[in-house]
């Protein structure tokens, strides 16, 4: 590891940095729809490592977008090589904002690669005057750089993903390749090539043949000298067919390892004094982080840049200072066209203060755990893929579309009616196409798995952990304006869109953890936006039964089916709450055919006997409708509007989906309104504090970390702010359950249930 007593210079090779964090991270957008998981990523790994090595002196590298000398000499560098998206290349701008923003200096030098930059920094910076000398850390997303290691040069990278680090010295590099030294890199690559930039290296020759060889000769040039010498020991050491090799192939070694190794020679302008760290502002990083929307990056940023005075924070929370937070911004633009009430107003102001709260406090992951998970769902995407192959018959690309396609309707002749096709004519092998072949060949099962454990382990076991804190805490970013109904949106990651069923859903939820002496006490609505429709509504038959405390679902399925409640199945509970919340979404026959697994005839025959039986539910989808397109929009019981001009429209697709919004919005966004009312009846009650923090909103649930002597006292409170946050015709009703991880919530009955 790196000494602390001596100072240190981290040289980020940024471009490494950016490929990594781009393919390694699920997307990530703005607002504004700017895709920015490279920045982000990049700028995780930038807190890290300040956080990790404090350095004295810090200078990032980056390629230009030019030939360099490399591709002079050889027009086949890197010619295999896919070409990364457009969309990656524009986030490298957005990289550099960060690095200005922080003071880092940036190096870059046309006709050179940035290993070359970082090459020639490493050794002007041995070689400088400074005392005492600078360790130098180069933080890179390959292993490219690893030829600079030696006594004051380590490499820092990454294994997998982002979270799994290594600091390479030179015993680190013996371990890692057999024994051989960083100085025999570039020799390892001139026997063995590099296929990522189609370096040709011997034909032939692998990496365990390279090591051996390196082992035994020490470098190239010994290599070929034995040879010409025609050496009667060789053949002990290298057979003879292979020694025939590596004649044959000569040039290609010593040219390969001419391509491969790292100039140390470019013409920069450095002294390594100006490269000190510690000019700079916090807020200037602030405001870079807001622009992108990484306000939970904010909450890491490192102890020793100097914190906001109190006063100051509490006025950019507030929106009082020269400087607004966006979120306030966003709120008077709304209020402005007219979507708020003075009371929906009033509410998002006094909310932003307990939304950046939330995203302060973060919430804490077990990292070994998700870590160790990780590995357990590789291993199952590894049997799966396995079992594909055996399934169909024939090895090929998963995850290649036009491949995939191939085999389901070629090789194995699947049946193609009711498909979509791609628009280059590809029969579509998207989820909801192979749902459509569920039945028709044990291959689909799998391939159904298989995409959806990758989904799982791209988007939360890889990323999550590298997005820790010092503290093993993430700090998602809310969006409390982020959908059109009023509802809060989680982003960076989305930790409200974490699996809630299945096993895979539970495990994951599993590695999210209480604090020491805490526990997760969660408190959700239950059925709130049927409580409401049946307000809205008034359909007297609906409130009688939540007043009653009655199964809505158990219910529903009574009375269209026309049986006892005590016969209700439990596959007829199941098509009745399909369409119970189907309804609310404007969900017609086809939709909730598919969502009950049933024909179409049966769904329009269940549907119009449940409009038979809850006549007051169709009234109002029917004077809904008209209101929003007499008045241009629809709106909640706090009077949030939502305009949707589309319902006009002559385009039957475009006006049968604003007539669902119409639908929808008065019941979704009334849910989202009363729950904002409940964050903010909880802030001002003083029920939090140390004891007691809200870290989580998750649509009708909140989720908060209390304090284990507590729980009982702090529940009774929130239970009762929350039933009674707005004044319905039916009672809230708020189910609480609690445990030491988010995936081991159990039930907890309060004194006052």
């Amino acid at each position: 590891m790196t000494s602390k007593n001596k100072k240190l210079f981290l040289i980020l090779d940024a471009n490494a940095l950016i490929h990594r964090s781009y393919h390694a991270l699920p997307e990530f957008r703005t607002h504004k729809g700017v895709l920015v998981n490279a920045v982000y990523g990049f700028t995780s790994i930038l807190l890290k490592v300040l956080r990790e090595f404090e350095p004295e002196y810090i200078a990032a590298a980056f390629d230009v977008h030019a030939p360099t000398f490399r591709d002079v000499a050889y027009e086949e560098y890197k010619a295999k090589r896919v070409k990364a998206p457009d969309e990656l290349y524009q986030q490298i701008p957005y990289v550099k904002e960060v690095l200005n923003a922080f003071h880092i200096p940036i190096y870059e030098k046309e006709g050179f690669e940035a290993d070359d930059v970082i090459g020639t920094v490493a050794k002007l910076a041995e070689r400088s005057q400074a005392q005492p000398k600078a360790e130098i850390v180069i933080v890179s997303g390959d292993l490219d750089t690893l030829q600079l290691v030696d006594k004051q040069t380590k490499v820092y990278t990454m294994r997998k993903g982002l979270a799994d680090t290594v600091l390479y010295d030179e015993e680190a590099v013996k371990k890692r390749f057999g024994g051989l030294t960083p100085k025999q890199m570039v020799d390892y690559k001139g026997l063995r090539g590099d296929p990522s930039d189609n370096i040709p290296g011997v034909t032939g020759v692998g990496e365990k043949t390279a090591i051996q060889i390196l082992s035994a000769f020490d470098s190239i040039d010994n290599l070929y000298k034995r040879l010409e010498e025609k050496d009667q020991d060789l053949s002990q050491k290298i057979k003879p067919k292979l020694q025939e090799r590596l004649l044959q192939y000569k040039e290609q070694a010593l040219f390969s390892r001419e391509l491969a190794m790292i100039r140390k020679d470019v013409p920069i302008d450095f002294r390594l004094r100006d490269l000190r760290w510690a000019v700079f502002k916090r807020e200037e990083v602030e405001e870079v982080l807001e622009k992108f929307e990484f306000r939970s990056l904010i909450a890491r940023l490192p102890s020793f840049v100097s914190a906001k005075p109190k006063e100051e924070l509490r006025e950019t929370n507030e929106g009082i200072g020269e400087k607004k937070d966006a979120t306030f911004e966003k709120i008077e633009k709304l209020n402005t066209e007219g979507v708020f009430s003075q009371e929906v107003y009033e509410l998002e102001k006094k909310l932003v203060s307990i939304v950046r709260n939330m995203e302060k406090l973060g919430i804490k992951i077990d990292k070994e755990y998700l870590e160790k998970l990780a590995k357990e769902i590789q291993k199952d995407l590894t049997d799966t893929e396995s079992r594909i192959y055996e399934i169909s018959g024939k090895k090929f690309n998963i995850n290649s579309p036009q491949q995939l396609s191939e085999i389901l309707f070629s090789h194995l002749a699947l049946p193609l009616k009711g498909l979509k096709k791609t628009p280059g004519g590809v029969v579509s092998t998207a989820a909801p196409e192979l749902e459509k072949l569920q039945g028709a060949h044990p291959v689909i099962s799998q391939l159904l798995k298989y995409r959806e454990l990758q989904k799982l382990y791209s988007t939360y076991l890889m990323p999550l952990p590298s997005m820790a804190d010092a503290e093993g805490r993430i700090h998602t970013s809310f969006d409390q304006l982020g959908a059109s109904t009023g509802r809060i949106s989680s982003l960076r990651p989305n930790l409200q869109n974490i699996p809630a069923r299945g096993e895979w859903g539970t495990k994951i939820r599993k590695g999210f953890i209480a604090g020491k002496g805490f526990q997760f006490v969660a408190f959700d609505y239950s059925q709130m936006e049927l409580r409401i429709a049946a307000h809205i509504a008034d359909d007297q038959k609906m409130k009688a039964f939540f007043r009653q405390g009655e199964d809505i679902h158990v219910m529903t399925a009574a009375e269209v089916f026309g049986v006892p409640k005590q016969d209700v199945t439990s596959e007829m509970r199941y098509r009745a709450k399909a369409l119970n919340f189907g309804i609310l979404y404007g969900m017609g026959a086809s939709g909730f055919a598919k969502s009950a697994n049933i024909s179409r005839t049966q769904a329009k025959d269940f549907i119009d006997g449940y409009f038979a039986r809850f006549p007051a539910i169709y009234e109002y989808i029917q004077k809904i409708k008209e209101f929003t397109r007499e008045h241009g929009y629809a709106e909640t019981l706090l009077h949030r509007k939502r305009y949707i001009p589309e319902i006009t429209s002559h385009t039957p697709v475009l006006k049968a989906q604003a007539e669902r919004m119409a639908v929808n919005h008065p019941i979704q966004g009334s849910s989202a309104d009363i729950i904002k009312l409940a964050m903010v009846a909880i802030a001002e009650s003083n029920t939090l504090d140390e004891t007691c923090r809200l870290i989580l909103q998750i649509h009708d649930e909140l989720l908060f970390e209390i304090r284990d002597d507590m729980i009982e006292k702090q529940s009774q409170d929130i239970k009762e702010i929350m039933e009674n946050a707005y004044s319905l015709s039916v009672p809230l009703k708020v189910d609480i359950s609690f445990g030491p991880s988010w995936g081991e919530l159990k039930k907890l009955t309060t004194a006052a249930q």
